[in-house]
């Protein structure tokens, strides 16, 4: 075999001649599967002898082509090409990394760009405590060892230190490390930082500036001309760096993650996938985590993966639990928390306090008792430390294990006294908002008289957007409001949500805030209000859960509770829940006495906006019972009594009735089979349920549909594709899987 060849090539050629793919020689030899394939295309050139014997086993290799393997495998390792002055070298690369494969493509990347036009490529790597920053960009310089004959350099600027390293002392180390002598370095640090680029352009080398501490200690060393990489890598964004790349990291995502922890442990002894799977996301992909877990799993050969992933279910012990030797993913959270101001360091003890994922400044702003603007400024500092992350404009999260890291620095250095305080301002502040804002959608109600700081709510979309942004947040004040005996509290809130729970019926915890307020309603000893939201309740069960047999059941429970107090019109909301419930079973007959009979109710206790969805439901169950024209004329006639001038209902209602009854007479008609007026209506219903009920995405959606299918019935084939695209591109807005009967549709079209 030619002894001038490549590692990369002889294990192709091993690889091929054993017929095995480069999984199935992961599993044989335990080596990653991004490892192999980076051998193979010689981004790493000189693998450690415990990797090459492993692969030789499990090629089956003669004891000379293994010899052989082995090296080319040492010809591969370049030595570390600094200078004759020395220093800086790079530190020793982790034999048994994972994972990272888009961000060793992207650094793979600029080093070509540095080779190319005689302009030296600036990068910089950052993001928060434990994200494998240094590790990273040591494994991308050690397969980039080919691209730069002239070295590849590694400097810690200590920027976490209370002393981090000058920018003149770090150009004075790499000047050295270059091989300049002491006596030819400049004085003055501007002629240094110039002399430093005059060099690193005539060479063509990496160089890697770990652990920066801010823009202005890495601005004087960033290259000018040549073909040289510089890697930056910090805590901080490092933002107002001019012309410099940004790699910004984040937690691995899982597939990684549990890759990494795999190839950690795997050399050792078997691990349940599921159960690795399991550890990984205890850690929260975070890689120092996984280091620590993986660690500690090779030191106790007794432990399983599922036993490591019980102790790490451990809220109050995950932290103790995550450190090995002198490896600790709180002391790296500590790092940090320890650079923030005072204030700062407040508010992030305070944020352990949030109960949902994620939150915006006006809530921290009141949790913190801070002004708005001091709040934005705390949380960019935070942001900045990579203590907090920013995945969207205004929004703000705590990785899972930084939150306990906050949470213990609240136990430690708050009172509780402090504490409750905190939590107390942060619900009523979100009950406050949430109540404002849910009043929104009430028919005529208008905007709330009482200004939040940082929320607009000036329009229903303004306060739909904080609604839904902001609901685990509130749904959990809300929580503590019912826990608390908050009784009146909870009613206000779940009688404020009432309509707009139609707008977000896909969120499933409307169950949970009406069994709220019915408790609370029973509680207090009011039947009257109970009844209401009992009925409420049901609306939530079928509506939100499908679960419409007990939705018929919770109904009825309202009914017997509005009875006894008299009250005719809860007893004909409890009759038109039952009756939509059972109608969407599908029960007809059982559906059609219900509504009838809520029909009656509303008309006598004259609730005129409770009425029209009763009558147009009753026709619906005369359709589903197959009396089409019964069906045509209770539909026809509803529209006629809605659309007179002197109907007394309120003008939402209307105007929503008017446009959902067209859809219905559409329907009816197609039943019938007379496609021209079902076509008519149906296209007269369109644009005016987006414009009264734009949130109906789906039903909207569902009538285009229809349209569709009715002008194909007329031969009008342009008009169906057209109204098929459109219930297209609504459907696949809101996700709705009905999307794939259209595509359908479309297809017959096209055939």
């Amino acid at each position: 075999m030619d002894e001038t060849r490549s590692f990369g090539e002889l294990l192709r050629d091993h690889r091929h001649t054993a017929r095995m793919t480069i999984e199935e020689l992961s599993d044989a030899s335990g080596v990653s599967v991004r490892a192999i394939g980076d051998m193979e295309r010689g981004r790493s050139r000189g693998p450690q002898r415990r990797t090459v014997a492993a692969l030789a086993a499990a090629l089956g290799l003669t004891p000379s082509e293994s010899e052989a393997l082995n090296g080319a495998a040492k010809a591969g390792r370049p030595r570390s090409v600094t200078s004759p002055g020395g220093g800086c070298e790079l530190p020793r690369a982790v034999g048994d990394f994972a994972g990272r494969g888009a961000e060793l493509d992207r650094l793979e990347k600029l080093a070509e760009e540095a080779a190319g036009d005689g302009r030296a490529v600036a990068a910089t790597i950052s993001g928060g405590p434990g994200l494998g920053k240094t590790t990273l960009v040591v494994r991308a310089a050690e397969s980039m060892a080919g691209r730069f004959p002239d070295g590849r350099f590694f400097l810690d600027l200590r920027g976490m230190d209370d002393s981090p390293l000058s920018p003149g002392s770090a150009l004075s180390a790499l000047l050295k490390a270059f091989g300049v002598a002491d006596e030819r370095i400049p004085q003055d640090e501007g002629e240094r930082a110039a002399y430093y680029r005059s060099v690193l352009g005539r060479r063509r080398s990496l160089v890697v500036l770990d652990n920066a501490a801010g823009e202005s200690q890495v601005r004087p060393l960033l290259p000018g001309d040549g073909n040289s990489l510089v890697l930056i890598t910090s805590r901080r964004s490092l933002a107002g760096l001019e012309d410099v790349r940004q790699l910004p990291l984040t937690e691995m995502p899982p597939e990684d993650a549990v890759e990494m922890l795999r190839t950690i442990v795997r050399a050792d002894r078997a691990f349940d996938i599921d159960d690795l799977d399991a550890v990984a996301g205890l850690c929260g992909h975070l890689p120092l985590a996984i280091r620590i877990a993986g660690n500690r799993l090779l030191s106790r050969p007794g432990w399983t993966a599922a036993q490591m992933a019980g102790r790490l279910a451990d809220e109050e012990r995950r932290l103790e639990t995550l450190s090995a030797g002198d490896l600790h993913i709180a002391a790296a959270f500590a790092v940090s928390y320890h650079h923030l101001p005072a204030r700062a360091r407040r508010l992030f003890r305070q944020l352990a306090l949030v109960p949902g994922p994620d939150f915006g400044a006006a809530m921290t702003a009141v949790l913190a008792a801070m002004r708005l603007d001091e709040a934005e400024d705390a949380l960019e500092e935070l942001v900045e430390l990579g203590l907090l992350q920013s995945p969207h404009v205004g929004r703000y999260r705590l990785h899972d294990l930084v939150k306990l890291f906050a949470r213990a620095r609240l136990a430690e250095e708050e009172t509780e006294a402090d504490r409750r305080a905190a939590e107390a301002r942060m619900n009523e502040w979100l009950l406050d908002v949430a109540t404002a804002a849910g009043r929104w959608f009430g028919p005529d109600h208008g905007e709330p008289p009482r200004d939040f700081d940082g929320v607009p709510l000036g329009n229903p979309e303004d306060a739909h957007a904080w609604l839904e942004v902001e609901g685990a947040n509130w749904l959990a004040a809300l929580r503590s409001a019912a826990d608390h005996a908050g009784h009146t509290r909870v009613i206000e809130v779940a009688e404020a949500m009432h309509w707009f729970s139609d707008r977000l019926a896909h969120w499933t915890e409307w169950r949970e805030v009406y069994e709220m307020s019915s408790r609370a309603a029973r509680a207090m000893g009011d039947r009257g209000v109970e009844a209401v939201h009992v009925n409420y309740l049901a609306w939530a069960l079928s509506r939100c859960e499908g679960r419409h047999e007990d939705s018929v059941e919770c109904a009825l429970r309202a009914y017997e509770l509005a009875r006894a107090e008299e009250d005719l019109g809860q007893q004909a909301w409890a009759l038109e829940y039952a009756g939509i419930a059972s109608w969407r079973l599908p029960e007809y007959e059982r559906a059609a006495t219900y509504l009838r009979q809520a029909i009656d109710l509303f008309r006598a206790a004259g609730d005129w906006d409770g009425y029209p969805q009763a009558a147009a439901g009753y026709g619906d169950c005369l359709r589903g019972l197959g009396r089409l024209e019964d069906a045509l004329r209770q539909h026809v006639s509803l529209l006629e009594e809605i659309k007179a001038p002197d109907y007394p209902g309120s003008s939402y209602v209307r105007d929503i009735t008017i446009a959902v009854t067209l859809s219905r007479i559409g329907e009816d008609h197609a039943a019938l089979g007379d496609w021209r007026e079902a076509a008519d209506h149906f296209r007269e219903s369109i644009p005016l349920l987006r414009k009264c009920v734009p949130f109906l995405v789906g039903d909207r959606s569902h009538r285009s549909q229809q349209l569709g299918m009715a002008l194909q019935e007329l031969g009008d084939i342009a008009g169906a594709r057209k109204a098929f695209e459109n219930a297209l591109e609504d459907y696949l807005t809101i996700g709705d899987e009905r999307a794939e009967d259209v595509r359908k549709l479309i297809a017959a079209l096209d055939g």
